[in-house]
């Protein structure tokens, strides 16, 4: 399976994505995670040692000075356009029993249209993770899905978008759809987050009526004390782990 999950900042999507992860792995698959959202810190959340350590490989300016033949940060000239990165996921991710994480950072923007050496080299290794590996991915993007392309979508087998009740994280959900269905990725699913009862899974249902629900996960002080704690959500005692183990039943 290749998927990518979205979702507002504050969602609770990198949580999400750490159980989805953590219960793939339990369950004997082999999972390549990419942590593409520069503000979260997948790698903590699945319970990797020494998470903040993880050099972004957006960061690696030597690498991408070999890969591209251009420097990070330079506008104009020529580079490769196809740089070479069927070697990095082994070579680069740190690891956690059958799970291997790579984190890709983020680009500086410098204006519409722009193509940069670090913008292709991110672009180049998402194709060849969802094109070429055999692993299950799992993708945390960030409230957006700027690393995917027309090529990649096709083979993208769910974008999940995690929600919670309230008016900006469905705004951003129908922004993520519209963005998808540009680049023809139409296999989308909601996943509603911090539901405290009854009420917050009908106003997502009824806002969102014409998206595919995957599931439902309550609010839960157990989540929230372990980010606080620095601890994964999956060594947590919480109701969400089988709740997840359902979703993926269903995928």
């Amino acid at each position: 399976m290749k998927l990518a999950v979205s979702g507002k900042g504050g969602v609770g999507k990198t949580t999400f994505s750490s159980l989805l992860i953590r219960t793939l792995n339990q369950a004997g698959k082999r999972v390549l995670a990419i942590d593409a959202d520069p503000d979260a810190n997948l790698a903590a959340g699945i319970g990797i040692k020494n998470a903040a350590n993880i050099v972004p490989i957006a960061e690696m300016k030597e690498l991408v000075f070999e890969r591209t033949g251009a420097r990070p940060g330079t506008i104009g000239g020529f580079f490769k356009l196809n740089p070479r990165v069927d070697d990095l996921p082994d070579a680069l991710s740190a690891t956690l029993e059958n799970i291997k994480l790579m984190r890709l950072g983020g680009v500086k923007k410098c204006g519409s249209g722009c193509i940069c050496p670090e913008s292709t080299l991110l672009r180049a290794l998402v194709m060849h993770v969802v094109l070429g590996r055999d692993e299950v991915v799992v993708m945390d993007m960030e409230a957006g899905i700027e690393h995917l392309g027309r090529a990649t979508a096709k083979a993208v087998d769910k974008l999940i978008v995690v929600v919670e009740p309230g008016r900006r994280s469905i705004d951003t959900a129908e922004h993520i759809r519209r963005l998808a269905r540009e680049i023809g990725l139409d296999a989308i699913a909601v996943v509603g987050n911090k539901i405290r009862g009854p009420k917050d899974r009908e106003f997502l249902q009824n806002h969102l009526n014409d998206f595919e629900f995957l599931g439902f996960l309550p609010y839960d002080d157990a989540l929230i004390e372990a980010d606080l704690n620095g601890v994964s959500p999956y060594d947590v005692d919480a109701a969400s782990k089988d709740l997840v183990q359902s979703m993926i039943a269903k995928l």
